[in-house]
């Protein structure tokens, strides 16, 4: 009888432990869910505000102009990483020259970035991995800057996931994260969308 009463006890503690551990783990991917809908909510509410208006006097005395041709694209991902005060801000003629020269989307790795550490800002220290990349179980791979870290990952893009035929969120997904349960593709187009 005693000897039941124990392995009842036991049982009931691991039963126990295996709750909270559920528990902690589903309140952390809702916590992570609830920040990316509300970054998608701001990103839909203010999109495109920093061109309605401005506080600058009006000048019409005349002005001395230079056209010169400038790729938008750059423009586009420098107003995107100010907004959410990303440190790939300095970076984002790199990323769309790296995107250019493996002849991909210079959306994707931005998107990838905000899906896997919110646009840099939770990374591993001293990493320069904004993208999760070969950051398994104990693994961490670090760059030395962030520079090293978009030649790398846009590479790895290119050779292991593009050449080999996964040019959509959902297939990159499949063996990025293979894990996800389609969270991981929905941020990645959703933010991809949000730098149209």
């Amino acid at each position: 009888m005693l000897k039941k009463s124990v392995v009842y006890f036991v049982l009931f503690f691991v039963l126990a432990g295996l709750n909270f551990f559920l528990t902690i783990k589903a309140y952390a991917l809702f916590d992570k869910q609830a920040k990316i809908e509300k970054i998608l909510a701001d990103i839909n509410e203010n999109k495109n505000s920093q061109f309605y208006s401005s506080s600058a006097p009006i000048d019409n005395s005349g002005y001395n102009t230079e056209v010169s041709v400038a790729d938008a694209r750059t423009g586009n991902l420098k107003a995107f990483f100010r907004k959410y005060n990303s440190p790939l801000y300095e970076w984002a003629d790199r990323i769309v020259a790296m995107s250019d020269r493996y002849q991909f989307d210079y959306r994707l790795l931005p998107a990838i970035a905000m899906q896997e550490s919110n646009l840099c800002r939770v990374i591993p220290d001293d990493s320069h991995n904004c993208w999760g990349w070969g950051i398994y179980g104990s693994t961490v791979t670090k760059f030395d800057t962030y520079g090293e870290a978009i030649d790398t990952v846009a590479k790895g893009i290119k050779e292991e996931y593009i050449d080999k035929g996964l040019v959509t969120a959902s297939a990159i997904m499949s063996k990025y994260t293979p894990s996800s349960p389609g969270s991981w593709s929905h941020g990645v187009n959703t933010f991809l969308k949000a730098l149209e």
